[in-house]
C-alpha cells in the first residue's frame, strides 16, 4: 500500500465548507483507505490505499460531493512527494508560517509570474505541481492573486512538515 496526503479545498477556512475531521476520516474508511489521520481542521487527512491518485481524488470528491452537497476540490500526493515539497521549499531560512505551497493538479502555468496581479513584497516561485509563496510581514494584508489558485489549495510550510511527519508514521 502506498501512502497518501490529501489536501481539500476551501475547508473551514473563514467560515465556509464545514467539514468534521472526524467526518472526513469516516468517508476515508468507507472508501476503504486504511491507517487514517487528519490533521487539524482545514481539511488534511493521511491514509494508504492501492488505488492511483486519480481514483483517489474521483473517490473522494464523490463521496465529499454527496456528503457536502456540493463540490469539494481534492489535491493528492504520495507521501515522497509531500517530502520533496518540504525538500524544496525555495525560502528555507523564512518563517514557516508566512510561506505556503498552494498545491495544484498539475505543473503551474509558465505564465503565473506575468499574470499574478496584486503583488508586492510576495516571493513567488514555481515548484513540479506547486507554487511557493513566501509573504514575509505582508501575509495579512497581502492582496495577490493567482488565477490558478482557484483550483489549487495552499498549506503553510508548518503544516507541510507535520503532514510529512504524520506520513512517516
Amino acid at each position: 500500500m502506498t501512502t497518501f496526503i490529501a489536501l481539500l479545498r476551501a475547508i473551514n477556512v473563514g467560515g465556509t465548507g464545514k467539514l468534521a475531521m472526524t467526518e472526513l476520516s469516516a468517508l476515508c474508511i468507507e472508501a476503504g483507505f486504511a491507517d487514517v489521520r487528519t490533521y487539524i481542521a482545514s481539511g488534511n487527512v493521511v491514509f494508504a490505499s492501492r488505488l492511483t491518485e486519480r481514483a483517489i481524488v474521483t473517490t473522494l470528491e464523490r463521496r465529499l460531493a454527496a456528503h457536502a452537497g456540493k463540490p469539494i476540490g481534492v489535491i493528492v500526493r504520495t507521501a515522497p512527494e509531500m517530502a520533496a515539497v518540504l525538500a524544496s521549499n525555495p525560502f528555507p531560512h523564512a518563517a514557516p508560517n508566512r510561506t505556503v505551497a498552494l498545491f495544484l493538479d498539475r505543473q503551474p502555468p509558465s505564465d503565473v509570474l506575468s499574470t499574478a496581479t496584486g503583488r508586492t513584497a510576495e516571493d513567488i516561485r514555481l515548484g513540479k505541481r506547486e507554487i511557493y509563496i513566501h509573504y514575509g510581514s505582508a501575509m495579512a494584508t497581502s492582496k495577490l492573486k493567482l488565477a490558478v489558485a482557484k483550483t489549487g489549495t495552499a498549506r503553510n510550510m508548518n503544516t507541510v512538515a507535520k503532514l510529512v511527519a504524520l506520513a512517516k508514521r
